[in-house]
């Protein structure tokens, strides 16, 4: 049995974020910048300038998103916090399309991406991130939480295409299926209370 454990991130824990996005799947090169910029503006940048930005952000706070820790070794990565903040998420039409919350609204949070270490997969580290995330988003005084997860109908997928997180544990966790971006990629939504 493994323990499981979160914790917000902050600049202190910078090695632990990056061995978060490190073994297996984009984490490494995407340095979770991918969901803050518009794609010209993440065309234009390279791996140093992506870290030196993910750096930065978690350096000047809020924490931009949670490290789990599969018995004290940093195992995953969840972003999250408020959408307008997340360049690429307000301005992809078929989230756009798909909302009805609107875009300017710091109230309404979002998940926009996971990284689980391969050796620390199917032990439950993205229900525990999304547990985190719930909490995190609901001590900072958000109204609704959106999500945009793969709906891998029962099959599994490519470890690169699931980064959005899987419908099922979003479910688990309380959200509902509010919307669809496309066929197999749901809008989920889950009301929180103040």
């Amino acid at each position: 049995m493994v323990t499981i454990t979160t914790e917000r991130a902050t600049v202190d824990r910078w090695d632990d974020v990056q061995h978060s996005l490190t073994g297996g799947g984009d984490g490494a090169s995407c340095q979770c910048i991918w969901p803050v910029l518009r794609n010209k503006d993440w065309n234009a940048t390279n791996l140093d300038q992506r870290r030196d930005m993910f750096h930065d952000e978690i350096a000047a706070g809020p924490p931009p998103g949670i490290i789990a820790y599969v018995d004290g070794e940093a195992a995953g990565w969840i972003r999250v916090g408020p959408r307008a903040r997340q360049a690429r998420l307000i301005n992809t039409r078929t989230i756009v399309a798909a909302t009805s919350e609107p875009l300017d609204d710091e109230s309404v949070w979002a998940v926009s991406c996971f990284v689980v270490r391969r050796e620390h997969r199917g032990k439950g580290v993205n229900a525990a991130l999304l547990d985190a995330a719930v909490e995190y988003a609901q001590d900072s005084g958000a109204r609704v939480f959106e999500a945009y997860p793969v709906d891998t109908g029962g099959s599994k997928g490519h470890s690169n295409d699931l980064f959005h997180g899987v419908l099922t544990t979003f479910l688990s966790a309380g959200f509902r299926h509010t919307g669809d971006l496309k066929p197999g990629r749901p809008l989920v939504t889950r009301e929180l209370s103040g």
